[in-house]
């Protein structure tokens, strides 16, 4: 019995009217993002990033050379707004990992590039990100992980086509 289970089995006994059977699904699921998201900080904190920063370099160094964006689409690929992307540049610039310049293609707009620096620390906190992620899904077969993805898959595209 783990720590929803309880939470559940007080609900059933003072709402026995309820079902709150997704409410263990969801509760474990928050439990777990909470927990996984935790281990995935501590990962980046050792290569001086957070959620954040790690967000944004992973981003440009996914997008391949030149590994170049516009804030524009950083924005629409990390789904934040114009003011904590702007927040996000001036922190990794300030910290040499980004440059930004002058598009090419169009002088009133600019583009955000992984610098030396910031391209090899990306390379080995994405290594490392990767090495913890297979840590934490270790203690499920590989059958397991492959139907836990496939439930989650349809279970997010449902919600997310609400």
């Amino acid at each position: 019995m783990d720590h929803v289970d309880r939470i559940l089995a007080q609900w059933r006994r003072e709402r026995p009217d309820l079902e709150v059977a997704p409410m263990g699904l969801l509760g474990r699921l928050k439990r777990l993002t909470l927990r996984l998201g935790q281990e995935m900080e501590k990962t980046w904190a050792t290569h001086g990033l957070n959620a954040a920063s790690f967000d944004v370099l992973a981003t440009l160094r996914r997008s391949g050379p030149p590994f170049a964006l516009s804030p524009g689409d950083l924005m629409a690929t990390t789904m934040v707004t114009s003011g904590t992307m702007t927040n996000r540049i001036d922190q990794l610039e300030k910290a040499g990992l980004v440059d930004r310049s002058q598009s090419p293609d169009d002088r009133r707009s600019f583009l955000i590039s992984l610098t030396d620096k910031g391209f090899h620390v990306i390379d080995a906190a994405v290594a490392d990100h990767v090495a913890t992620q297979c840590r934490l899904v270790s203690g499920l077969s590989k059958q397991e992980r492959r139907q836990l993805d496939a439930l989650l898959k349809t279970f997010l595209t449902n919600v997310e086509a609400d």
